[in-house]
């Protein structure tokens, strides 16, 4: 089913109105992601703020399932991983979507000649998005798995997207050059799997379009959150609302964690819905830490 709705969004596209290569236009992307009001890129690619994006550094998988499944967006989460860097910072930025398909003479053809119409550099079409990449950004791309012939980057391209973003990249198949991508300081990436081959046989069908990594859907303009768990997607127009979820959540736990501590409330009591009289003394102490939280129920 997956093939045939790109195969189709590919066809109803013609040649010469693709603004970037792939199965969308620049209108076409501003109405998939229409529930974002904010900012975009000039392509139409959603542009989450940066300060909200330092929010989210610290959100945990369940804080952000928490929303997402109160907005019925239940598949965002992907785990399984393995990692370049684990122990290092959290990954997160805004996602640029990559889509690649089994290559096959006829379409690679096609795509080789559109890049060059649109003025994309060099032979190897894994580095065309690279280039269109700026800070804070994300490259998630869909490589269907494959590890063998199925490796994103190396070291060359890894150092460029580091770069260019300050971030990291996931890769739904393989990189190659564990040893010169370790080397990379503060480079995150999340990959099914190593192999010493370069990428082959594999042909780009899109940029910045929906893609499917493992379980999840992504779209570009997501807001993609590493923790231990794994990775989530979150959708821009919710970013906003996972960070303050997050913060409020992070702060009840501290100062439950505190009543506790001093013995003012039993487990249970903080463990069940809280009275309002808790419910006003954490808002008070709260704002006395500087949190500016709502009354619960309010947004």
């Amino acid at each position: 089913m997956r093939r045939i709705v790109l195969a189709t969004c590919f066809a109803l596209c013609a040649p010469g109105a693709f603004g970037q290569l792939g199965m969308f236009t620049d209108e076409q992307r501003v109405a998939i992601t229409s529930a974002w009001k904010g900012e975009r890129f000039a392509d139409g690619r959603p542009k989450v703020p940066d300060a909200t994006l330092e929010r989210l550094k610290n959100v945990s998988a369940e804080e952000a399932w928490s929303v997402l499944r109160r907005h019925r967006y239940t598949q965002q989460f992907e785990g399984g991983w393995q990692e370049i860097h684990p122990a290092g910072p959290r990954l997160v930025g805004r996602v640029v979507t990559a889509v690649f398909m089994p290559s096959r003479p006829d379409i690679h053809a096609y795509i080789n000649a559109q890049g060059k119409k649109e003025g994309r550099v060099g032979p190897g079409q894994n580095s065309w998005v690279i280039d269109t990449l700026t800070r804070g950004d994300v490259l998630v791309v869909d490589l269907f798995g494959k590890i063998e012939n199925g490796t994103y980057i190396g070291d060359n391209l890894g150092t460029s997207i580091w770069t260019k973003t300050g971030t990291g990249v996931v890769v739904d198949g393989a990189v190659r050059d564990l040893t010169g991508l370790n080397r990379i300081e503060g480079f995150r990436a999340f990959v099914r799997g190593f192999h010493p081959s370069a990428i082959a046989d594999v042909t780009l069908m899109g940029m910045n379009v929906p893609v499917r990594i493992g379980k999840a859907t992504v779209l570009p303009g997501d807001i993609v959150i590493s923790d231990p768990e794994g990775l989530t997607f979150v959708p821009a127009h919710l970013a906003e609302e996972v960070a303050d979820t997050s913060e409020r959540t992070q702060a009840r736990d501290r100062w439950g964690h505190l009543m506790l501590q001093q013995g003012k409330y039993t487990p249970g009591q903080i463990d069940s819905r809280w009275t309002p009289e808790m419910e006003a003394e954490f808002l008070r102490w709260a704002e006395a830490q500087g949190y500016k939280f709502k009354p619960a129920g309010e947004r």
